[in-house]
C-alpha cells in the first residue's frame, strides 16, 4: 500500500477542533487529499479516523459507523451548550447514588428521540444552530430518531458520574447527559468526553499527534488499509480479465458472487479495486473504484 492512501486513526488532544487536527496530520504526513469522520467538540479527545487519498471514497462507510465515549458528568449544573464551556443556566444539590443512576439507565437504551442542542452544527434555515444560539437566539428543533446500545455506570462519586455510551452515528452525548440529568432530579452537563471506538477501530489502535510525528520522522508508514472500514461487506475477488472489464464500467459475471448489495472488490494479488453491487440479473457493476495502482 502505497503511504499517500490509508486510514489514521489519531488520538485528538483536547483543545482542538477534528479539522484542526486533520490540517495537522495532513502537515505531518506531507499529504494533501484528506477528509476526517464524525467530529470531535474541541473538549473532547479520543478517535478520529482520518482518510487520506482515495480512503476519501469510503468516507460515508464511516461516518454511517456506530460509536462508543467515554462521558464524564457534571451533576446538579446544566449549561446553555450542554457541556463545561457553556453558560451555568441552574445549580442545583446534588443527592444521588449508585441504585438511582441504575434505576434510570435503562430507560434510555434502545431507539429514542432526542432534541439537538442549540450549540449544534445542525442548519436550519440555512444556518447551523450554534451561530443562532451565540446570537441569544432559541428556535424549536425537531427531535431526531437515535439508538442507544450500551449506557453502563463507569463511577459516581460526589458530582461527578461517568458512564460509557455505544450509540449509533447522530447521538448527541451532551443531550444525553441533559436527559440524564433531568431524570435524576439534578441537572447535568458534560465535563469530559472521549471517544473510544468507530465502527471496528479502537482508541487502543490510536496515535497521538506527537507519535505520528516521530513515526513519519522514522520513516514509518502510519496508515491502515482503506478496506478494513468495509470488513462487513462480502467481498469478491475478480480474476484479472473481469477486473480489467470492471475496471472500464463494465458489469461482469464472477461466480459465488453473493445475491444482491454492495461488495468489497478485489483483484489478483488481494489488490483492493473498490466497491462494487451484485446487481439484479446477477452481474457485479463497479460502484466507487480506487485509483491506486
Amino acid at each position: 500500500m502505497s503511504c499517500q492512501h490509508g486510514l489514521l486513526l489519531l488520538d485528538k488532544p483536547e483543545g482542538l477542533t477534528s479539522n484542526a487536527a486533520l490540517q495537522r496530520a495532513k502537515r505531518i504526513l506531507g499529504i494533501k487529499k484528506a477528509g476526517h469522520t464524525g467530529s470531535l467538540d474541541p473538549i473532547a479527545t479520543g478517535l478520529l479516523v482520518l482518510l487520506f487519498g482515495e480512503a476519501t471514497k469510503v468516507s460515508d462507510y464511516i461516518l454511517n459507523a456506530d460509536k462508543s465515549y467515554r462521558a464524564t458528568l457534571r451533576l446538579g449544573q446544566t449549561t446553555n451548550t450542554g457541556d463545561r464551556e457553556g453558560e451555568i443556566l441552574e445549580d442545583k444539590p446534588v443527592a444521588v447514588n449508585r441504585a438511582d443512576v441504575e434505576a434510570i439507565l435503562p430507560r434510555f437504551l434502545g431507539e429514542i428521540a432526542q432534541i439537538p442542542p442549540m450549540y449544534s452544527a445542525i442548519k436550519q434555515g440555512g444556518k447551523p444552530l450554534y451561530e443562532l444560539a451565540r446570537k441569544g437566539i432559541e428556535v424549536e428543533r425537531a427531535p431526531r430518531q437515535v439508538r442507544i446500545d450500551g449506557l453502563r455506570l463507569v463511577a459516581l462519586s460526589d458530582k461527578r458520574l461517568v458512564v460509557d455510551v455505544d450509540c449509533s452515528k447522530g447521538t448527541y452525548i451532551r443531550s444525553l447527559a441533559m436527559d440524564l440529568g433531568t431524570a435524576l432530579g439534578c441537572g447535568a452537563h458534560v465535563e469530559e468526553l472521549r471517544r473510544t471506538v468507530t465502527g471496528p477501530f479502537r482508541i487502543e489502535d490510536a496515535l497521538t499527534l506527537d507519535a505520528l510525528a516521530e513515526s513519519h520522522k522514522q520513516g514509518e508508514c502510519p496508515l491502515k488499509a482503506m478496506d478494513l472500514a468495509l470488513e462487513y461487506l462480502p467481498a469478491v475477488t475478480l480474476t484479472e480479465n473481469t477486473a480489467y472489464y470492471l475496471r472500464q464500467g463494465q458489469g461482469v459475471v464472477v461466480a459465488h458472487a453473493p445475491s444482491l448489495g454492495r461488495i468489497r472488490l478485489y483483484g489478483p494479488g488481494e489488490q483492493f479495486l473498490g466497491l462494487g453491487e451484485v446487481m439484479d440479473d446477477g452481474k457485479v457493476a463497479p460502484r466507487r473504484l480506487m485509483s491506486v495502482n
